[in-house]
This record gives structure tokens, sequence and C-alpha cells, in this order.
């Protein structure tokens, strides 16, 4: 039988009114009033109607949250700083996977809509027009996290990409070495593809050095690629000894592909990898990695997006946080 405020109302000999005043945490409910609808509300086991009480407040506490692999370490971790601080500002959150399917995306976004959702994360790939129009016609804010908006036209939190790219190639330059590769996702996937080649095409020439097309390979962000990466790198007459990698995933595939063909990182290869997830220490040796303070852009665009929902004042909508290199055994150099 399903339990209505009605007879929550009947058992505690109050008003509907009042039920809703005590439910919705309203502090003008006399102690006494306040402890008998608790009590009603316990024997029957009501539970509140989130649809109705969103209807009738226009606002549901409910936040959906678009994410392109759930399994993925790196976007879980996201995931966690989004709930964390949904949860401190008292947010429901639906999880959605998208597969980093632009279709499934848009769909996303307009079912979340259709369910009363208050606000919205979206975390993706490529911003396209399809998207930009969608996001426009929002009722509701959208936050993009660990997403780059290339016109920087809606909130967004990210690091600098194609900087943090730099730092760790520059590190390597600094380190004495000549020939380095890069291991990237592909050029049209805006962050792991273009910002991080772009930072690494730029320290390689500000250090006045040639790009040479046989060092630069593109991957699917999988162990496997970076397996087959390092085999055509270490296939070459004049083969790399360093290599920068766009995801720890493929760099962990860069270290094992060089251990099946009997060399030794650091010794041979040093490696850098992107994002410092939880496999950077699971590896033997341990990977370098670029810091991508991933609970944190989690967090900072919950937050963000509780700024919008509440008509909070934003002073800065594009945040970027701070990145860092750090250096762990697969570099034979530890920075400066």
């Amino acid at each position: 039988m399903n339990i209505t405020i009605y007879d929550v109302a009947r058992e505690a000999g109050v008003s509907m009114a009042t039920v809703s005043r005590v439910v919705n945490g309203n502090p003008n409910v006399k102690p006494t009033t306040r402890k008998r609808v608790h009590e009603a509300i316990e024997r029957l086991g009501y539970r509140p109607n989130a649809v109705a009480r969103g209807l009738a407040s226009k606002r549901t506490t409910t936040v959906g949250v678009i994410i392109p692999d759930i399994s993925s370490i790196f976007f879980s971790e996201l995931a966690r700083g989004i709930e964390d601080i949904a949860t401190m500002y008292k947010y429901n959150i639906i999880l959605c996977n998208s597969d980093q399917n632009k279709e499934k995306e848009i769909h996303l976004i307009n079912t979340l809509l259709e369910k009363q959702v208050d606000g919205i994360v979206f975390m993706g790939g490529e911003i396209t027009k399809e998207h930009e129009e969608t996001f426009k016609s929002s009722p509701v804010p959208i936050v993009l996290s660990a997403t780059i908006d290339a016109n920087k036209e809606f909130p967004s939190v990210n690091i600098d990409y194609e900087q943090a790219s730099y730092d760790a190639v520059t590190a390597m330059i600094n380190a004495g070495h000549e020939k380095i590769a890069m291991l990237s996702g592909t050029l049209a996937d805006p962050i792991n593809g273009y910002q991080k080649f772009a930072g690494y095409k730029r320290a390689l020439l500000d250090a006045g050095k040639e790009v040479n097309d046989d060092y630069v390979t593109l991957g699917d962000y999988t162990h496997d690629a970076g397996v087959n990466a390092m085999k055509e790198l270490i296939a070459l007459e004049d083969r790399p000894t360093a290599v920068f990698a766009s995801t720890d995933e493929m760099a962990l595939g860069l270290i094992h592909g060089a251990q099946d063909a009997g060399y030794r990182v650091p010794e041979d290869f040093d490696i850098i990898g992107f994002d410092n997830t939880r496999l950077a220490t699971m590896v033997r040796p341990t990977l370098t990695s670029v810091v991508q303070p991933m609970y944190d852009i989690g967090a900072v665009s919950m937050r963000l997006l509780t700024k919008f929902m509440d008509n909070e004042t934003v002073d800065e909508q594009v945040v970027l946080l701070p990145h860092r290199v750090e250096y762990r055994q697969s570099t034979s150099f530890q920075g400066e």
C-alpha cells in the first residue's frame, strides 16, 4: 500500500501542510508536533515523493552526471569528487555512462532534463556544435568537468593540459634527452590528443629541436596501445631514449613493451605518463606521471554547479587547477 502525506497527517492528527513543513525542515513547527509527525512517519513507513516535492518547489535536489566510462579509474576518481560535494550540499546523483558516444551523450542530457534534474556535470570528448546547441537550450546549468570547451563559453573545470605536457617534456629535455617520442591519443581528442601533443611539440621547438614524425605514435588509451607503440619505437633504426604518454595506462604498456623486448626502464627508456592514477604505483618500476587532480576536478565542478543552481555569485566560470609532475622510478631523473 502506498502511504501518502494524507495518511501521515491523519495518523499524527495534524494538517497536511504541517506534515509538509516537517518533511521539508521548516523550523516553524512546535517540537511536540514535529515529534508526533516523525513518529507517525516511522510507524507508517512513509517516504516523501521526490517528484511531487520537486514539482511543488521546482527543484528535485537531483543532479545528473554524464561520464564516458564508469569502469575507468580516471573517471571514477572524478565521480567520487562530484559525489562527495553533492552529498555535502544535499544533492542526489543520477550517474550515466555515455561510452563517449556523441549521440548517446546528447540523448542522456535530454533524458536527464526530462527527469527534472537541477543541473548536470558533463564529462566527454569533443564538444561539437550539437553539444553546444544542447547546452545552450538547457533550462538548468551545465558544468563541463575535465572537458575542453574551445570557446570557453560554458562553465568548466580542468588543468592546463598543454602546459602540463610542456612541463613533462621539458623535464626530459633538461635531463639531456635528444630523442623524445610521444604516444598520443588521436588529435581529434581535444585533451588527450590535441592539447597534450601541442605541449609536446612546443617544448621541442622552444628547445630548438625538430619534431620527428617517426617518434609520434597514436593510441586508443589502452595498455595494448602502449605495448604496440613500444614495438614500433624499438624497431626504429634511430630509436628514442624517452617517451611521453598521454595517459598512465598507455605508459604502463610502454614499460611492459620495453621489458618484453629485453630493455630496461629507466636505463634504456625514460617514460612519463599522465593523470597520476593509482596505476602509477602498481607497476614496477613505478611510473613518473603528470598529476591531474582528478578528485579535485570533480569536487570543484560540483561546487561550481551548486553556485549556479543556488544563484550564488560566480567570479570565474572557467577554472584551471594546478598541476605538477610526480617523479618515480620510470625516469632516471627527478626534475629540478
